[in-house]
């Protein structure tokens, strides 16, 4: 018989660790893309399906971008903003330090 153990204890164990925390964090910047990403195609009312149509790729390319498998070129977000209906904006922040 298995043991369940929920994720979210797992999460807390392992944030005591301090190089869990530091690469955790060093991918916080492809987390944050890859739920922009989720989130437009989601409030366009898409499936990963439908979005590749648009878009001319396959399926499988738009669940990559959205699992953060691979790093979209400008070109490829500014087609995902095209067949979700926003803009795509970049910008840059001064970092504390």
């Amino acid at each position: 018989m298995s043991t369940f153990i929920p994720a979210s204890r797992l999460f807390k164990e392992w944030r005591k660790d301090p190089e869990f925390v530091r690469e955790y964090d060093a991918l916080e910047e492809e987390f944050a893309l890859a739920a922009a990403l989720i989130k437009a195609r989601a409030d366009a009312g898409l499936t990963q399906e439908e979005l590749a149509q648009r878009m001319g790729t396959t399926q499988s390319a738009i669940a990559r971008l959205e699992g953060g498998k691979s790093r979209p070129s400008t070109t490829t977000l500014a087609k995902l903003a095209k067949a979700t209906g926003t803009r795509l904006r970049v910008s840059f922040e001064r970092v504390a330090g």
